[in-house]
Formats: structure tokens, sequence, C-alpha cells
């Protein structure tokens, strides 16, 4: 299983959220900073969201996002307000490793398919009580996430990230059933994201990944930050 050290950009600066709630930022400090952290305890990719881009709908913070990727060996994940194919290449070709399309591949399904074919693609799935939700998770669709997660069966999209809004940043344990559900009816790699209180979390979590014949990760952010886990430690245990 991946494990994906996180960091929330606002203005810059590494931040965590509750419940997605823009208001309840609490700034950690200079996000470059905690890249190298994350790549001095061995990982191997960070996952990036632009909190002001996903609000906002356009990018934000490439001025940053552009210092960590040149100063870092990590894989980079990224997201927030990435609704085009002019951001996409921008980003690809600042050298992030992967994009990740929310509130468009919601609203257009095969424009996600065909942007994965031509470049590294992952949809995040933002499930409040049991709904898609999108543009910053300040509205929500009538989709189902598990309807929504079927799309890409059989597509070239590379991982499917799966948040359960009602416990981001919560500390109330990670959705194991809802990613699993997404998981199955995807078939992609699956990264649970949300909810990450301890590091019996992430290891019931990997347990049911090899019972259930499952690919994927999980995102760690707020857990690290607050000094509930130790990273270092964990990145260790999963190290291949």
């Amino acid at each position: 299983m991946d494990i994906f050290p996180a960091i929330d950009l606002k203005e810059g600066k590494a931040v965590r959220l509750y419940k997605g709630e823009i208001k309840s930022a609490k700034v950690y400090g200079d996000a470059s900073e905690f890249a190298k952290k994350f790549e001095d305890m061995g990982a191997r990719w960070l996952h990036i969201v632009d909190l002001d881009g996903a609000f906002g709908g356009e990018p934000k913070n490439l001025e940053v996002i552009e210092t960590i990727r040149k100063s870092s060996r990590l894989k980079i994940q990224l997201g927030g307000g990435v609704r085009d194919e002019q951001t996409i290449l921008r980003y690809t070709n600042m050298g992030i490793d992967r994009l990740i399309l929310g509130s468009i591949a919601l609203k257009n399904p095969f424009f996600a398919k065909e942007m994965a074919s031509k470049y590294n693609i992952a949809v995040g799935i933002d499930s409040k009580d049991g709904k898609v939700a999108l543009e910053g998770w300040v509205k929500s669709a009538q989709i189902e996430a598990l309807d929504f997660a079927k799309e890409f069966k059989e597509s070239d999209i590379q991982a499917i990230i799966c948040t359960d809004i009602n416990r981001d940043g919560t500390f109330s344990g990670i959705n194991v059933d809802l990613t699993l559900k997404l998981a199955k009816a995807s078939e992609c790699f699956c990264i649970a994201s949300g909810g990450v209180k301890s590091e019996k979390d992430i290891y019931e979590l990997s347990e049911k990944f090899q019972e259930h014949k499952i690919k994927g990760g999980v995102i760690v952010g707020k857990a690290y930050y607050e000094g509930k886990i130790d990273l270092s430690e964990i990145l260790k245990n999963f190290r291949i």
C-alpha cells in the first residue's frame, strides 16, 4: 500500500481543514519545508491540494508548487482547480507526476477519460452522505458516489481518490467500507482520504486491501500535523 503525505495549500502555506470548510483552515507552516521532511522520512509520493484553486476554479499556488517540484525528488500527485487540458499540460510540463480531476470529472466524465488516455490522471470522488460533492466541496451533486465510480471501470484512469468529507480532518477513522466499495466499482487503484486518527487505521486498511485483493493507498494529513502518528515509522514499514 502506498502512503501519500499531504500538503493542502492556502495562500502558499501548508494548512488543514475540518470537513472541508475553508474557514476552519489551520496554518502549519512553510509547504516546501514539509515536502523536504516527507522526502527525508522516505516517502515516495506527495499529495498536494491547491485549496485556493479548488475554491477559485483555477490554479492559485503555482509558485510554491513549482518550488516544491524543483527541490524535491518525490512523485507529486496534485489537485485543486485542474479543470481544463491547458492546466493539465501546464502542470505536466512542470513535472507533476499525476493530476487529480474532481469537479470537471463529475460534470464531464468523458473529458476525464479522454485526458487519462493522454496524461497521468486520477479522479477525486469526494463523498458527503453518499453523494458526490464538487467545487471545493461547497456544492453537492445528486449522483451517488458508487455510481460515479463505475464510470471509470475499464478506463485509463490511474487512481480513484476516495474522500469521506464528513470524516476529513476529524480523526474519526477511515471510511474503509466506502473505500472498498469505490475500489470494486471502479476497478482502479484506490486511495483512501479523510479521518486517519492512528497508525492502527492505516494497518487495518492495508489488511482489508489484501483481504479483498485491492491495490491502493492512503493519504495522511492532519494526523501527522497534529502528532497523532509516527509517519516516519509508517513509511519505513510500507517501504518496498
